[in-house]
């Protein structure tokens, strides 16, 4: 199909460039937990999405590489918008998401996302699965549940035989939504599972956008849609209130959307969607490595993970075959 985004065959840059998306999207959920304790979502949001926005349009004036109208008229805006939309969504129910189960859990099943993404490459690019990728899919399977066994247990459990009254707010744009205690594992884990989805189609229309923008330009356009998106929602004023420490910590958000998100778009223009994702398959490794890194330096930063032998096995699995489904090659 001669109308779908070819890669430029530079595949040790695209793996580089996943690397380094890899280890900024490893250490976020740390970040974005400690920023969380101050401050609401939708204002973190904006924030990030301004920020990259201002810089990057700053970066590509100073180099004379800002979208032109010509490249403008030949873009899909319908792409542009699914893509905007979706990306915002998927930042949203990740941090809701967040609130309510703990970084490594996310992280872990955030990892369908770049599943979901090579199955969309298989529909959309022609890409092919060969025997041993769907044996990987069962496997990943059985990682999740291992992983998330004990969690999806407890949370069951609760429900039916918890006395405990305590309640949880839940807060979706001005709205606060009470559910019970025992009932927020399950919304955090049924959130971050719509996040891996959203996120997988904003990355596979982004991909396909390259073929009349460079990846720079194109998040330049996402970053500015977002940032109109949250301004309705944001209170930017609450940003003052916040300690240097936590100021500072917003701002490594802000700079790791920039960052990674780009080294990201710029990953696909060189190498397969799939061969990305096996890369960022290896994200939870990262933030559980660093979870444990953080817990000794600052162990009253953040709650400490306690996984038992079960679910690092899960961990493992997961990862073991999410680079297989990607990396395996007919």
């Amino acid at each position: 199909m001669t109308n779908i985004h070819q890669t430029s065959g530079r595949w040790r840059l695209g793996l580089a460039l996943s690397l380094v998306t890899v280890f900024l999207w490893g250490i976020l959920p740390i970040a974005l937990s400690v920023t969380l304790q101050k401050i609401d979502v939708y204002t973190i949001t904006w924030f990030r999405f301004l920020i990259a926005f201002v810089l990057l349009a700053i970066y590509l004036g100073i180099y004379g590489n800002l979208p032109t109208l010509t490249r403008l008229r030949s873009t899909s805006w319908k792409l542009l918008a699914i893509a905007t939309i979706f990306l915002a969504s998927n930042y949203i129910l990740f941090l809701q998401g967040l609130m309510l189960t703990s970084p490594s859990n996310a992280q872990v099943l955030i990892q369908l996302a770049p599943l979901f993404m090579g199955l969309g490459g298989l529909v959309i690019f022609r890409e092919q699965y060969t025997l041993a990728q769907w044996i990987a899919l069962g496997i990943l399977s059985l990682g999740f549940i291992l992983f998330f066994h004990e969690q999806l247990l407890q949370s069951f459990l609760g429900i039916y035989q918890s006395t405990n009254s305590s309640q949880i707010y839940l807060e979706f744009n001005g709205y606060q939504i009470i559910i019970h205690p025992a009932q927020k594992y399950l919304i955090g884990t049924g959130l971050i599972v719509l996040a891996a989805a959203t996120w997988a189609i904003y990355a596979l229309a982004q991909k396909q956008l390259l073929k009349s923008l460079s990846s720079a330009n194109i998040m330049l356009l996402i970053y500015g849609g977002c940032t109109l998106l949250f301004s309705v929602f944001a209170k930017p004023k609450t940003i003052l209130l916040l300690d240097a420490f936590h100021l500072g910590i917003l701002f490594f958000c802000a700079l790791n959307t920039l960052i990674a998100y780009g080294a990201f778009s710029e990953a696909l223009e060189h190498w397969e969607a799939s061969r990305v994702s096996a890369v960022l398959a290896c994200t939870p490794i990262v933030t559980l490595l660093s979870l444990g890194f953080v817990s000794v330096i600052a162990p009253n930063l953040i709650a400490s993970e306690q996984l038992t032998l079960v679910g690092i096995l899960g961990a493992i699995l997961v990862v073991i075959s999410s680079v297989a489904i990607a990396w395996n090659k007919r």
